[in-house]
């Protein structure tokens, strides 16, 4: 079942990048006159196709899922000869360089547009997140020499607000390829007496990232992670290792084995690596301190023999649902979308140079995976991983590669400097390049994902 459901969420996916990004050749290619002869998602032999509009255009759907085309009327793969002057003037190539242009720059602006529209109905709906304060830090860190302790809630970095967790991850990811520092402001709470939150401003260093660490935890390598409640216990399973020990629900965990517990992942990570050991748990009950000893019991999962002892411990982080007004949304979508891709273009730079592994190159075992789990998780989650696609989606047909958009507009953008279009040898020997550079990538990709899904 769970394979069906990654299955359908990954074409559903596919199916609507697709459909968009040609749509967008389709509806400017119209719109500059040209005439298309059919619209078709996916590639190879047609299995169903139907003739609509006062051009026929024939709308296909094609055996091979991976892509789609719009094919237009084009003197280099048709014979135009029994054509009308009319019809002619309708004719791909006979159209200025810059309607060429925008015909094919449509498709990749079509997949931006796309982003933005899920972001901003996203943003506007209220997307529920945790909020950006920190768990305890670990010394001998970036973020403990930084001053960080636990417990602040970060408000800003550089000057940029902060509400969400996802937004303190995304701001410190760009700093950190940039070579930048963040600078964070916090709020602590007060130690003394006085109720309220104390406001200070403390400086991160990020050059303790190489660039290696950005491709997996590189929060977790700064010593910053998401604050958990207090180790608090709920439920307690008749006749478990906790209820026999005598803990009961609402009892706090102060310390186990003379070692301070800092929350509630704490514990369970705690218990999880102690299967068949005796633990000597210090509490508070009512007010009251109390200790128990417990021995959690051994329980295999995952090839993988872990501790428990029967108890709920509530993990979930403190979360806020934000949400924005329709135009403070748009322009919030706009600059995640411009953001993410920039980030995008200079991870991809910084591949061509080796900085950053090629193992970050997926392909769609991977994309589909995500495509499942985003899907399981829900509609907010699944709708942004579609988003975040798309803008991978425009991105790489931009890239100068012969056979992508971003080839073509390399040609018609040579074509306005010098005034004539490329020789067709020259395009021919590009366009077998493009090839053999787009099978490099896939391969690659493919491969990542094999070693991906076996590891």
């Amino acid at each position: 079942m769970t394979l069906l459901q990654t299955l359908i969420a990954f074409f559903v996916a596919l199916g609507v990048l697709i459909i968009v990004h040609e749509l967008g050749h389709y509806w400017v290619a119209r719109w500059c006159g040209v005439k298309v002869l059919r619209f078709s998602v996916g590639m190879g032999r047609i299995v169903y196709s139907r003739r609509l509009g006062p051009d026929q255009t024939e709308w296909a759907l094609s055996i091979l899922p991976f892509g789609g085309y719009v094919k237009m009327l084009d003197a280099r793969e048709q014979d135009l000869a029994k054509l009308s002057p009319e019809e002619l003037t309708r004719e791909f190539t006979r159209q200025s360089v810059w309607k060429r242009i925008a015909i094919v720059a449509a498709g990749p602006f079509a997949n931006f547009v796309l982003a933005i529209v899920l972001f901003a109905g996203l943003y506007s709906y209220g997307i529920p997140e945790p909020t950006a304060r920190l768990r305890a830090v670990p010394e001998n860190t970036a973020a403990y020499q930084a001053g960080l302790r636990g417990g602040e809630l970060v408000t800003a970095v550089n000057g940029e607000p902060i509400r969400l967790w996802s937004d303190l991850r995304w701001r410190l990811l760009q700093l950190a390829v940039e070579g930048k520092q963040a600078r964070l402001d916090i709020q602590r709470p007060n130690p003394g007496p006085s109720k309220g939150n104390l406001l200070d401003t403390k400086t991160l260093n990020l050059d303790s990232l190489s660039t290696s660490d950005l491709e997996g935890d590189f929060l977790g390598k700064l010593g910053i992670d998401l604050a958990r409640p207090r180790p608090v216990l709920g439920r307690i399973v008749t006749d478990g290792p906790a209820m026999q020990a005598g803990l009961k629900e609402g009892d706090l965990i102060l310390d186990v084995n003379g070692t301070a517990v800092a929350d509630g992942l704490a514990f369970v990570e705690l218990v999880r690596s102690s299967p068949g050991k005796p633990l000597l748990i210090h509490g508070q009950r009512n007010g009251k301190e109390f200790g128990v000893a417990v021995t959690p019991e051994s329980y295999s999962k995952n090839n993988q023999t872990i501790g428990r002892i029967g108890t709920e411990v509530p993990l979930a982080p403190e979360m806020i649902i934000a949400s924005d007004q329709p135009l403070a949304a748009i322009g919030k979508a706009i600059k995640k979308t411009w953001e993410t891709s920039t980030l995008t273009l200079k991870m991809l730079g910084k591949m061509l140079i080796g900085e950053v592994s090629w193992r970050n190159v997926t392909g769609p075992i991977t994309i589909a995976d995500y495509a499942g789990q985003t899907a399981r998780i829900g509609m907010i989650s699944y709708l942004s991983f579609i988003a975040f696609i798309s803008i991978s989606l425009g991105v790489m047909n931009l890239l100068p590669i012969p056979v992508l958009d971003g080839g073509l507009l390399l040609y018609y953008a040579l074509e306005v400097l010098t005034g004539r279009a490329i020789p067709e040898r020259v395009g021919e020997l590009a366009q077998r390049a493009g090839v053999g550079i787009l099978m490099t990538l896939m391969a690659v990709a493919v491969f990542n994902d094999i070693i991906r899904l076996m590891s």
